[in-house]
């Protein structure tokens, strides 16, 4: 045990609800944690604040974490993206190097049936898409909206240098080696340089984990064999715009994206510490924010990643992951999973039912 310090960034939406219902998990399996909020997001813009205020920007500097909750609001959109929520997960992830996301997909035992597959496809799903989050084209340079000889035109460049791969592959190969000993490398090599850069290495990076049983895909054929046989992967690992449309994919194989946590990890301090941004990637759902319904799995399962890989405490992480297990098989269900059948939690009952299962 440690004292450690937490920075609290609920955003906007949904997440003050799901996100503070986290926090109070979190304190309770570790009362010794000082947990403190800031403003992020359209809840910042909507006071004449940046996105990321500088306030916000040193909480988040003296943290040894940051537990979030989601940005974005429909009333920004279209704006430049200076001007808009998501602008502080862009800066957040820049400025910590958060290269590494893990998005976790599970389905536990009694959701089956809210699977969008048939049950006996997603039974026992267990699978992690690990995505780099900061290289690819969603950074690279030029990108830019121009006019050439009188026709509009823009570009986005997708560039990858070979330390980025090497260093996600080598948190995918560990975290396989720690799970059921399979990764799945996913590309576009028979189209795209940075593909073939991208198989390269990550082959190079399999020789230092031989017990690791590797496989390599072509991203269309992933999707496709993401509701095929989902249940035959356990790890997959891809670059930053693929995985971003995948992790997605992904997400409906559970039936409710609101029980999806997801951990943005930087590079180690030490052996054990890891500065990283634990949050659900569920987004803001302005259309129930406010009445409660909100489903707070994924916030508290973030809650959980961030001890076991920023506080390096993984017992009471376990105890979170299984007193939410215990919830689904005991039949307590919110809203978007109770359908017409079953009585609905709000998002606070929920949250006390899971504080009761601890």
């Amino acid at each position: 045990m440690m004292n450690a310090r937490i920075a609290v960034l609920p955003g906007d939406g949904i997440g003050p609800e799901v996100t503070r219902a986290a926090a109070r998990v979190l304190q309770l399996v570790r009362p010794d944690l000082e947990c403190n909020e800031g403003l992020v997001g359209g809840a910042a813009l909507g006071r004449g604040l940046a996105a990321l205020p500088p306030d916000t920007q040193k909480l988040c500097d003296s943290s040894d974490a940051i537990l979030f909750g989601s940005v974005g609001l429909p009333e920004y959109e279209g704006k430049p993206l200076l001007e808009r929520p998501e602008y502080a997960l862009f800066l957040l992830r820049r400025d910590y190097e958060l290269y590494a996301n893990l998005r976790p997909v599970r389905v536990f035992a009694g959701l089956e049936e809210a699977s969008s597959l048939k049950p006996e496809i997603v039974r026992g799903l267990d699978l992690v898409v690990v995505r780099e989050l900061t290289g690819g084209i969603y950074y690279g340079k030029p990108k830019e909206q121009r006019c050439v000889e009188g026709v509009d035109e823009a570009v986005d460049t997708m560039i990858y240098r070979a330390p980025e791969i090497e260093r996600i592959a080598h948190v995918a190969f560990a975290l396989a080696r720690a799970r059921r000993k399979r990764l799945t490398s996913v590309d576009k090599q028979n189209i795209l340089e940075t593909s073939r850069l991208w198989r390269r290495i990550v082959g190079e990076v399999a020789r230092e984990y031989p017990d690791v049983a590797v496989e390599h895909l072509l991203v269309d054929t992933a999707a496709m064999q993401l509701v095929q046989r989902p249940g035959e992967f356990d790890v997959i690992v891809t670059e930053n715009m693929f995985g971003d449309i995948l992790s997605d994919e992904a997400a409906i194989l559970t039936g409710s994206i609101g029980t999806l946590p997801s951990a943005s990890l930087g590079a180690r301090d030490g052996p054990r510490r890891q500065f990283g941004l634990y949050e659900p990637i569920g987004g803001t759902a302005p259309s129930i924010a406010g009445k409660g319904v909100a489903n707070p799995t994924a916030a508290i399962l973030s809650a959980a990643m961030l001890l076991r890989h920023s506080l390096d405490d993984p017992q009471n992480a376990a105890r979170i992951d299984r007193a939410v297990e215990r919830a689904y098989a005991d039949g307590l269900r919110t809203a978007e999973l109770a359908g017409s059948s079953m009585a609905a939690l709000s998002t606070e009952a929920f949250a006390e039912a899971v504080i009761a299962r601890l």
